[in-house]
């Protein structure tokens, strides 16, 4: 059987290969083998959920300046050929989300944090940089080939000591050594982006870097940096500033 299952391997690196495509706005590689009309599908379905399940604000001030904030960065993005739906909703919580397909919301405990619109552009901005970036595609994919060899090497080990590691092990040295890193790579791939658009639609490229002061000094989650998806607040504020100065704004 060890035969089959190392041509099983080799068909799966090949697979991973054929579908590497360079993205221009990252300046790399990328592999994705989930497709984007799949992803939009679900992101359709999240999006109705959260419609539905959430409580969406009345407040007409704070949805058209989201929706103005946001269509000037989409288009400074690259994306105003499609439809954007922007939603606030009710949560005191600070945060923000994209969808695929093209749909954001923003919490009303974010706009509370933000002292401008240059800040709420760098959390929309870094939100549509998720999508230039095709990183739900990429994480999914990721994902997808990482189960996958796991489970090639475990079934190739049979009942041993080593199938027992790699069931043990496996899952959770993918997630911190590749899967969890990776992820904090696409989080500061998307703030750099974020900074991008932002400048080319007119807003102040180091207000960024305050607004991550800001939720800095509002406190998060104590999940170590390593085993969190998400960069620190620290290392991304100095990651920003160090792009901001890099790009002499």
């Amino acid at each position: 059987m060890r035969p089959a299952f190392a041509t099983l391997a080799l068909i799966l690196a090949a697979q991973g290969l054929t579908a590497c495509a360079y993205n221009p706005e990252l300046g790399r590689q990328q592999m994705t083998i989930v497709d984007d009309a799949s992803l939009a599908q679900a992101g359709e379905q999240a999006w109705s959920q959260a419609l539905a399940k959430s409580t969406v604000s009345r407040d007409r001030a704070s949805n058209v300046r989201v929706r103005a904030v946001g269509q000037r960065v989409v288009n400074a993005a690259g994306l105003g050929q499609r439809p954007w739906d922007y939603a606030v909703f009710e949560d005191n919580a600070p945060n923000a989300f994209v969808l695929p397909g093209g749909h954001v919301g923003v919490t009303t405990g974010l706009l509370n944090l933000v002292d401008n619109d240059d800040q709420l552009a760098a959390v929309i901005g870094h939100e549509a940089g998720h999508v230039v970036a095709r990183h739900a595609a990429e994480r999914q994919s990721q994902t997808l080939t990482s189960s996958l060899v796991l489970g090639v090497l475990g079934a190739a080990a049979g009942s041993s000591d080593a199938a027992r590691a790699i069931n043990s092990y496996g899952g959770a040295g993918a997630k911190y050594g590749f899967l969890l890193p990776f992820s904090r790579r696409q989080e500061l791939e998307a703030d750099r982006l974020g900074v991008d658009f932002m400048q080319r639609a007119g807003y102040r490229p180091r207000e960024a870097v305050i607004l991550w002061l800001h939720m800095q000094a509002n406190g998060g989650p104590n999940t170590p940096q390593f085993a969190s998806t998400h960069p620190s607040d620290a290392a991304r504020i100095q990651a920003l500033e160090a792009y901001i100065a890099q790009r002499g704004w």
